[in-house]
């Protein structure tokens, strides 16, 4: 297998895991070392952030925030999952008006606090919400505050509402669902749900990037020979244009360099990352 250094943006289709896509994709560019960025659920569809080959090393150094975020709710249903891949029971409800809707689905916009659903990542004690909610074993989760910066309402034809969310990283969307429908008087969980983007990543038909272009730091320059730093030789702060505390990007021809500047000192977070 050729050795592939990249970056891209797959779309995970939905009803198959990010796991099993991500073995789509190993197949495809016929690489063994691959890796991709927040998991999508498997009924959920859209942007997948994937790196291939040392690029893997990146994720956690990419702008991949807000994230945005369509999703069908359906209203007078309920799950254990607060999706239709659990245990779905439902009942009729009387329809809505349109402007109280409307009203309620872009009132959540702003600071949201909520309790995760048990079938989530989220660790107990080194274990996953999700493995021990199918073991049938009691989950508590503690309450988390997400940013919604904006809610819009799309569409209704019920009992199926549909709305975009553009949302601070980690936050669930299932859990909007229910709230709204909440607010709304009824139950409800997602018949869909698909990521339209993560910060600057939009799905391109997989063109490669520019790995530089989204890494969250701000560029810098070194004041003296580039290969001290390809070569990893201790710096101080006084070796840059811009010596402030902060996590910097270095060009280093035909590779780069992440740093951390901290009370003076250096560290180099990653060194010697190809440019393509």
């Amino acid at each position: 297998m050729a050795q592939i250094d990249a970056l891209f943006v797959g779309y995970k289709p939905s009803y198959i895991s990010s796991n099993a896509f991500l073995g789509r994709l190993k197949r495809k560019y016929r690489v063994k070392k691959a890796g991709y960025s927040g998991t999508l659920d498997p009924f959920a569809k859209g942007v997948l952030i994937v790196a291939l080959g040392r690029h893997t090393r990146l994720f956690s150094h990419l702008a991949k925030t807000p994230k945005t975020y369509r999703a069908t709710l359906w209203l007078g249903v309920q799950s254990d999952t607060l999706d239709i891949e659990g245990d779905v029971t439902h009942y009729s409800i009387a329809p809505y008006d349109l402007e109280k809707i409307r009203q309620t689905v872009e009132g959540f916009t702003g600071e949201f606090t909520y309790t995760p659903p048990i079938y989530s990542a989220k660790r107990i004690d080194g274990e996953r919400a999700y493995d021990l909610a199918r073991q049938g074993k009691e989950v508590k989760l503690s309450n988390v505050t997400s940013t919604l910066h904006e809610v819009k309402f799309l569409h209704y034809c019920h009992p199926f509402i549909t709305f975009e969310a553009t949302v601070s990283e980690g936050t669930y969307i299932r859990s909007l669902g229910a709230h709204i429908a909440q607010a709304l008087g009824t139950t409800g969980i997602l018949s869909s749900l698909e990521r339209l983007r993560e910060g600057r990543f939009v799905y391109e038909a997989e063109r490669f990037l520019a790995p530089m272009e989204y890494i969250d730091a701000q560029p810098n320059t070194y004041l003296g020979d580039i290969r001290d730093i390809v070569l990893g030789k201790k710096l101080q702060n006084s070796d840059f244009t811009n010596p402030a505390d902060g996590k910097y990007l270095i060009s280093l021809e035909d590779n780069f360099a992440i740093i951390l500047i901290h009370n003076s000192t250096v560290e180099y977070l990653l060194n010697k990352v190809p440019l393509c």
